[in-house]
């Protein structure tokens, strides 16, 4: 995992329930926990594009719902910021499900496009991906 080029905006706190866009068996996810978020005390994390989060399955195949399941945040409605100084924002917010917490997919088709920045920092990611923006 590397680190980020850019100020992507953190839109995306925990209890936010948003879709997948790969062929994993899960829907809807809710998110949990953000990994690696240092925060103030007190303070709600939140996730934006790239970030490594664990999160709830609420809508999907009978053995994957009520699990826990690692995801990557891969878009977010929320406009963000590249190192280049154009802004970004997509349509919808998705994630995709990890098999595990090195960042190789579940699933093996995505859905829309997935965003620059989780493609330099995911490889594993971006192989599965057939569209980067």
């Amino acid at each position: 995992m590397k680190a980020l080029k850019g100020r992507v905006t953190r839109a995306l706190p925990i209890q936010a329930e948003l879709r997948t866009c790969d062929n994993s068996g899960a829907k809807v996810i809710k998110i949990v926990s953000v990994k690696g978020h240092k925060t103030v005390k007190g303070r709600v994390p939140t996730a934006g594009v790239g970030d490594l989060v664990m999160a709830s399955v609420r809508k999907g195949k009978l053995e994957m719902r009520k699990t826990v399941v690692p995801a990557i945040i891969v878009r977010q409605r929320k406009e963000y910021r590249r190192a280049d100084g154009s802004r970004v924002k997509f349509e919808d917010n998705a994630a995709v499900v990890l098999k595990d917490l090195k960042g190789n997919p579940k699933g093996t088709i995505f859905k829309g496009p997935i965003a620059k920045e989780v493609a330099e920092r995911w490889p594993a990611v971006a192989k599965v991906a057939n569209m980067i923006l």
